[in-house]
């Protein structure tokens, strides 16, 4: 079994249901499937959007779990949940119905057009950090850094603890 960190966030309801439901829903899909074990979700958090400044806050969290599941197959599992609830891909860091990113598989480190892992640009992100950190706080990136130290270079991105 592999450790994965898996990112979750969305900020536009659906057809299914709110923000905080979709994620709730995300994860049980994730439990649901027969090589993806053992998840430990962290707390959700609001946070102002990254890209354009006319959309929601989004609603983030950070999912710890145990899979046998290749790093494309836990891709491909990740966007077909995506699919489900009408995940649009349209605009570059736009409005989401259900946002899920990889963001690390046990120390691997990956770099297609398709997959990077680490994720490219986690260690930028408040909205990833606060919950990593949440979850493992003595957790570090492939590079070595750890997740508070990198927090600690995050400008102020208007994250609070619902």
């Amino acid at each position: 079994m592999t450790i994965s960190y898996v990112g979750l966030g969305s900020n536009l309801s659906g057809s299914m249901t709110d923000p905080r439901q979709q994620l709730n829903k995300a994860v049980q899909r994730l439990s649901e499937h027969p090589r993806i074990h053992g998840i430990i979700l962290s707390s959700f958090y609001s946070t102002s959007p990254i890209g354009p400044k006319d959309q929601p806050d989004y609603i983030n969290a950070v999912a710890r779990l145990h899979t046998e599941l290749l790093p494309l197959e836990l891709l491909d599992y990740l966007q077909e949940i995506e699919d489900e609830h009408d995940r649009k891909r349209e605009e570059r860091w736009g409005a989401r119905t259900l946002d899920l990113d990889i963001l690390t598989y046990a120390d691997l480190q990956i770099a297609t057009e398709r997959l990077t892992i680490p994720h490219a640009r986690m260690e930028d992100r408040a909205f990833v950090l606060v919950p990593l950190l949440e979850l493992d706080a003595d957790f570090f990136i492939a590079h070595g850094k750890s997740s508070a130290e990198l927090l600690a270079n995050c400008a102020d991105q208007g994250i609070v603890k619902l």
